[in-house]
Parts: structure tokens; sequence; C-alpha cells
């Protein structure tokens, strides 16, 4: 897969480690930078390059990871999921069918942030599932 990066100043320490972690599972990676201190403007770059299909999915760290999430999550198409465990990094592929994740540097451990990141890319939403519908629904939503 292809994967986008972005970060605010605060968390270029973690989305180092993540984008080693990332290419080292045989995935491609891009750095939509980190040098930006309105994390808003990379996180809506990352999430525009998600959407656009340019990348298979986005990883963006802030702070907290709230508010690149937020900020991600106003891109039409964009659906950012702030993870701080394992089940919710499963889940939010499993269940939600998220193109990307939001992770929190100054609450979150790199140890930590590396276990979420892999276990998000390891699994894709099944179409099939009981889930379906209710993604459905929000893409309805976000059309009307």
């Amino acid at each position: 897969m292809k994967i986008a990066f972005g970060c605010d100043p605060n968390a270029q320490e973690m989305k180092k480690a993540l984008m080693d972690l990332v290419e080292s599972l045989g995935h491609e990676v891009k750095d939509f930078g980190s040098e930006d201190p309105i994390y808003a403007n990379t996180a809506i770059d990352v999430a525009n390059a998600v959407v656009s299909k340019e990348y298979d999915r986005g990883i963006v760290v802030c702070g907290t990871g709230i508010g690149v999430s937020i900020s991600a999550n106003k891109v039409k198409g964009a659906y950012c999921a702030l993870v701080t465990d394992v089940y919710q990094a499963q889940r939010a592929t499993l269940s939600n069918n998220a193109n990307m994740i939001a992770l929190g540097a100054q609450v979150t451990g790199i140890q930590s942030a590396e276990c979420l990141v892999e276990e998000y890319l390891s699994h894709t939403f099944d179409p099939e599932s009981r889930s379906k519908v209710k993604v459905d629904r929000i893409s309805e939503y976000e059309k009307e």
C-alpha cells in the first residue's frame, strides 16, 4: 500500500518512527511534512491525497491526535479515526472503513503507536460485513 503521513512540529519523532516501521513492513510512504504549526494544513493535505486515491491510507499525528483528526475529517471522503488502543485500530478498518488514522504523540508512546499502526494496516474492510449498511449511511449523508 501507499501510505501518506503528516504531523505538526510536536510529533516529528513519532512520525519518523512510524514511517520507518511502515516502510519496513513493505509499504511505500510519503511525508507530507511536519513544519507547519497549523496542523490543519498538513492533515488536510494528507486527507486530500488519500481521497484522490493517490495514496491508499493516511496517518496523521499531533500532540493529542484530536486536531488532526477533526481537520482530516473536514475533507469530503476522508474518514479519519483517532485510535488509542488495539481494538480501535482494528475496528477503524473492519467496522468503519477508515482510510486514515490519527495518533497523539503526547499521549501515546512510540512503541504503542507502532502497534496501533501495524494493526490498522493489517486489516481491510469487508464490504459483505454487517457494518456495510452503517458505513454506507455515512457516505450517503455526506452526499446529501
